[in-house]
């Protein structure tokens, strides 16, 4: 007779990993088959270490595809800043006494 009382209640209690009082809740839910349950921490992902190692090469190769330009122009622009400034400086010691 007391078995019987409890027969109701042993689907119920055949979950082990949930609690009783979630059982209904949980009851559809199936155990997941071939999901990571174990993965680094962000903190050991190392996440910079790639960039780091291909920064040289990536440095080089940028700045050999566009360095001229940006060297040229620099030189360009400092040459006419200088030149002006010296030609302002000339205008303005040409009309001294």
């Amino acid at each position: 007779m007391i078995s019987s009382a409890f027969g109701r209640s042993r689907p119920l209690m055949a979950r082990y990993d949930v609690s009783p009082h979630l059982t209904k809740w949980w009851k559809a839910v199936r155990p997941d088959d071939g999901q990571i349950t174990r993965h680094l921490s962000p903190f050991e992902q190392q996440v910079m270490m790639p960039w780091l190692k291909t920064f040289p090469k990536r440095a080089y190769d940028k700045f050999s595809d566009s360095g001229p330009y940006v060297v040229v122009t620099a030189i360009l622009v400092y040459g006419t800043a200088a030149w002006s400034d010296k030609q302002d400086e000339l205008q303005d010691r040409s009309y001294r006494y």
